[in-house]
């Protein structure tokens, strides 16, 4: 009796660049995680071998940094200095803060590789506009790391908020669960919290995030 053949799937025919496997790692990640990236799951998504991945890249780790480069490169890109540094500012913090809300494994890689040449790029364009600020020298060192570690620590728990309301709970009935249990609390001994209700509830995390980077730029504006 002959034996089955196993089906293969076709090779590509085209070239494969490392812009397409960066591409693929990226849909990878954004649909599994992490643990969703790996060679032999990039193999079978790019109908290829190993040889031709390991040309451009040397391992996952490499391919995980790769691809997160990519992801703030395009960040800086679209946000092109302009003539006004302060709205430029907030173009850039606002576009890492989207870019880690959409592939939340971005935060964690920024956070394990912190010199990754994209990242140090992000944190070279932000000490200029705020030397474009007239941020004192002295200050503007603990100026940019304070908004660096804003936007990313930020970013990254909303990211994480999202994936626990993957569960099956929206945000909105989150959101109300929550100010439920703080309307329950002493407003003698929590009256800011009880205050805060109403916003907690319609509060839109996004415009949360860039009322901070505004409150950052008034603080600024106080150390020139």
């Amino acid at each position: 009796m002959a034996k089955k053949t196993e089906k293969r799937a076709p090779r590509r025919t085209d070239g494969l660049s490392r812009e397409v496997i960066i591409q693929a790692a990226t849909e990878l990640l954004d649909n599994g995680g992490e643990s969703a990236l790996t060679l032999r799951a990039l193999t079978v998504h790019l109908h290829t071998g190993y040889g031709a991945i390991y040309h451009h890249v040397a391992d996952k780790n490499d391919l995980l940094a790769a691809t997160a480069d990519d992801l703030i490169t395009r960040v800086l890109s679209g946000a092109a200095t302009g003539k006004d540094p302060r709205e430029t500012l907030r173009r850039l913090a606002l576009g890492l803060f989207d870019t880690i809300d959409a592939h939340p494994w971005v935060g964690a890689e920024l956070s394990r590789q912190p010199w990754r040449p994209a990242l140090l790029d992000f944190y070279e364009s932000i000490g200029k506009l705020l030397a474009a600020l007239d941020v004192p020298e002295r200050a503007i060192f603990d100026a940019a790391g304070t908004l660096v570690n804003y936007v990313i620590g930020v970013a990254v728990q909303s990211a994480a908020n999202a994936r626990h309301l993957e569960g099956g709970e929206d945000r909105a009935a989150f959101l109300d669960s929550t100010a439920s249990r703080w309307a329950e609390l002493d407003p003698d001994r929590y009256p800011f919290v009880h205050a805060s209700i109403t916003k907690l509830r319609e509060h839109d995390d996004r415009e949360q995030f860039l009322a901070g980077v505004d409150i950052f730029l008034s603080g600024i504006a106080a150390l020139r």
